[in-house]
């Protein structure tokens, strides 16, 4: 639905007499249609919003579907019809509001992005302000005065984020109860509290929960098969996890096998340890299907989500050593911050690390690989990182994220097209919510620092070894793949799927790669001679000899474990740690011990 023609001239915004006086990157409001062509969803919900006049509105679209364009479509109308006078936006980070000041004056409204609150009023010739919802909560007085001085437009940015605090949601509701028009955006409505959402309207559901209510909803199930977002494979990673708990007890596991949540929560937490072989194995498969998608896609780039500023930099330390360049780190959304995403989103660069609270304010449209190396599983952050591979930019591009064999993970990807509302009056208790048990339990075993006494006994959670392997290809509710070894040729197989393919040619190659790996098993057959049952005490006795010449070499030589340990078995063969025979573990001790004489 197209929108109706304009007239060729319109009456000018009052900020307008100061247009001949702004710098050049302040143009005169743009004309009608401007903005370029609206998608069908924009259009329609436009249309929607011209047929009701509300005073509040909840669009709902998902990430990368383009509503920003819709919002300041909107703007743009009511500006021009002067229904309102001024506008603000809220935007969760610093970074968001430079790219709305930055997109609105595109299309001729403009936004004061540095406006602070102690100006108390933005500059002149601009048509409004943008600000955080950090700053409405700082001083939401201000911020009333301003809304009830004129008649004013608040778009809110991601509005969920009003609710990320009673003070929060409060403060929000105070600063602009008094708006004339309220147009509120997400693409992640749902909370994992039940904290209010202010100006959201709430209504039961069957089963007396009250849950919200948008106005208009385009979901991602919509935007793929109208090619607006890309298609996302998540890319699976097991593997073998040794860790030490707080009362001294040494545990193995393997990632991905059904364990209890806080052996899960733990597993888990020693994969993303710097210091393991998970991380690098995954980097280093992550960046070779980089490689593959920019044989088409010349600019894409990838990006790590790390939970925290410590592991962030590790983690750029093993992207540089594998890859050979240094990657752009984004640590916090501090004074720098922005500068260095709008950097790296012009450039060619191929990594970019982010601390997980800046995921959202990250829109680098190029991103089409990421991994997913943080802890935190509630499916509104889980939402808000895949939000950051799927914008298209043309036909065919696709998005790769890969991730742990977590299964509250693999829950999430594997439903990323069911729509969720945020509800109230939910069940907390972690017995009535086991996503909320798991993080409960990883936050239990992270809230200590890691350290272990002189006399051996753990004072802390301590990490011991990871071990990756690869485990499936998760695409479209399906999976596919039965593992693999990293650096096999079966994981290569799934890695080097072309980098311009369509929801459709993505499925059939997938089954086409799967039928090939249970057909070369197949061909295999079993051993032709069973392996001699290994002596398990030798084993854990060689196991822990090699930690230690591992450990001490790393020690001598500077680097990480993981580094040694991928070394080790591209020298001496077989497969990781946890799963080799006592004499493969005899030859890389060898090794090492031949390495501190002087032998390489």
């Amino acid at each position: 639905m197209s929108a109706p023609a304009r007239p060729s001239t319109t009456p000018q915004h009052p900020s307008s007499s100061a247009a001949s006086q702004l710098p050049p990157a302040f143009p005169a409001r743009a004309p009608w249609g401007a903005a370029g062509s609206l998608r069908a969803w924009q259009a329609e919900a436009i249309e929607q919003y011209r047929q009701t006049s509300p005073r509040d509105f909840l669009a709902v679209a998902t990430p990368g579907a383009g509503k920003t364009t819709f919002a300041l479509r909107i703007a743009t109308e009511l500006l021009e019809a002067r229904v309102v006078r001024r506008v603000t936006v809220v935007a969760p980070t610093e970074h968001l509001k430079k790219q709305w000041a930055d997109a609105a004056a595109r299309v001729g409204i403009r936004l004061d992005p540095r406006f602070t609150n102690a100006q108390g009023r933005h500059g002149a010739g601009y048509d409004g302000v943008a600000v955080t919802y950090a700053q409405v909560a700082s001083k939401p007085a201000l911020h009333a005065a301003r809304t009830g001085a004129e008649r004013t437009l608040v778009i809110l940015d991601e509005v969920h984020h009003g609710g990320d605090a009673l003070s929060w949601g409060d403060a929000v509701r105070e600063a602009f109860e008094g708006a004339t028009r309220r147009l509120a955006l997400t693409g992640t409505p749902f909370r994992s509290d039940t904290a209010p959402i202010p100006f959201v309207t709430y209504a039961a559901d069957g089963h007396g929960i009250r849950r919200s209510v948008a106005d208009f909803t385009y979901g991602y199930g919509d935007a793929l098969r109208d090619h607006v977002v890309r298609p996302v494979l998540f890319m699976s990673y097991s593997g073998s996890m040794r860790w030490r708990t707080r009362a001294g007890d040494e545990i193995a596991a393997r990632l991905g096998e059904p364990l209890t949540k806080d052996m899960t929560a733990q597993a888990w937490r020693t994969a993303l340890d710097p210091n393991g072989e998970w991380i690098p194995s995954v980097i280093t498969a992550a960046d070779r299907r980089l490689t593959e998608v920019r044989r088409t896609v010349p600019d894409a780039g990838a990006m790590i989500i790390a939970t925290d500023q410590t592991d962030a930099r590790a983690y750029a330390g093993h992207i540089a050593r594998i890859t050979g360049e240094s990657p752009t780190v984004v640590l916090s959304d501090d004074e720098g911050a922005s500068d260095r995403i709008e950097e790296f989103g012009a450039s060619d660069a191929r990594w970019l690390v982010a601390v997980r609270m800046v995921s959202e304010g990250v829109d680098v449209p190029r991103l089409a690989v990421g991994v997913y190396a943080t802890s935190a599983a509630t499916p509104l952050f889980f939402a808000q990182v895949i939000g950051r591979f799927v914008r298209a930019r043309r036909r065919g591009e696709t998005a790769s994220v890969f991730l742990p064999s977590v299964p509250q993970l693999l829950e999430l990807a594997s439903t990323m097209e069911v729509e969720r509302d945020h509800a109230l009056d939910r069940p907390t208790k972690d017995d009535a919510d086991p996503e909320a048990a798991l993080l409960a339990a990883a936050e239990r075993e992270t809230s200590t620092p890691d350290a272990v006494g002189k006399d051996g006994v753990a004072g802390a959670f301590e990490a011991l070894e990871a071990q990756a392997s690869f485990d499936r290809v998760l695409f479209d509710g399906g999976e596919f793949g039965t593992g693999a070894e990293v650096g096999s040729d079966e994981e290569l197989d799934f890695l080097g799927l072309p980098g311009l393919l369509d929801a459709d040619q993505v499925t059939t190659l997938l089954r086409q790669r799967q039928a090939d790996q249970q057909g070369a098993r197949r061909a295999r057959g079993p051993a032709a001679v069973a392996p001699a049952e290994m002596d398990h005490r030798k084993q854990a006795e060689l196991r822990k000899e090699l930690a230690q010449l591992v450990g001490a070499w790393a020690r001598r030589s500077g680097q990480p474990h993981a580094t040694v340990h991928a070394e080790l078995r591209r020298r001496c063969g077989g497969p990781e740690v946890a799963l080799a025979a006592p004499d493969e573990l005899q030859a890389r001790v060898a090794m090492l011990r031949g390495w501190f004489v002087g032998k390489r």
